[in-house]
């Protein structure tokens, strides 16, 4: 895998539980050759969890990219008029934003960065982890699937027995997400077993 002279937006919105899986990944993306443009929402930035603190989590992130955090929608705005990504991946992407980014709200800097993704027409990757996905988030996942430069990690329902309704992507899988969408592609399969 090579990310030579790539720019990777890596934004993280509040699905805490998933922040364990997500950094290796964001070490073979640096691995890979890439600069890695960490964005994180305001969740990421203040909440402390069972799953670790939001000080940890934010040292974890400079420390593997060597670089700041965008974390507020000033400083995500000029991803836009700059055209710096040449992908941008939201992973872990909460059911929150999920919607709001079908819906086209703006109130977050990883929103803000996503917009300015598309604005550029560039390649705009989602990793959901949503205890919603098959209730009513479903409607936002399917007005995603199939907008244009939007592409997702392959995801599956993590726990059908006691959460049936929960859809959470194989992170593992971002690396190679990026780089089919780069090429204009959707990985496939797209839906996949994904069992704890």
């Amino acid at each position: 895998m090579n990310f030579q002279g790539k720019t990777v937006g890596y934004a993280l919105t509040g699905s805490h539980c998933t922040f364990a899986e997500v950094m290796p990944q964001i070490q073979r993306f640096v691995d890979a050759g890439a600069r890695v443009i960490p964005i994180a929402s305001q969740t990421v930035m203040t909440t402390d969890t069972r799953f670790g603190t939001s000080d940890n989590w934010q040292q974890q992130l400079k420390e593997i990219t060597g670089n700041d955090i965008i974390s507020t929608i000033v400083e995500a705005e000029p991803l836009g008029p700059t055209k710096l990504l040449d992908v941008m991946v939201i992973a872990p992407c909460t059911g929150n934003t999920t919607s709001k980014l079908a819906n086209a709200m703006t109130d977050s800097p990883v929103l803000m960065a996503a917009k300015a993704q598309m604005r550029n027409q560039r390649p705009l990757v989602v990793a959901i982890s949503t205890n919603d996905g098959l209730g009513l988030n479903a409607a936002n996942i399917a007005r995603l699937l199939v907008a244009k430069h939007i592409y997702f990690v392959p995801f599956g329902q993590d726990n059908p027995a006691q959460k049936p309704n929960s859809l959470v992507a194989r992170m593992e899988l971002v690396p190679e997400a990026c780089l089919a969408a780069m090429e204009g592609r959707q990985i496939q399969p797209l839906l996949i077993e994904r069992f704890q």
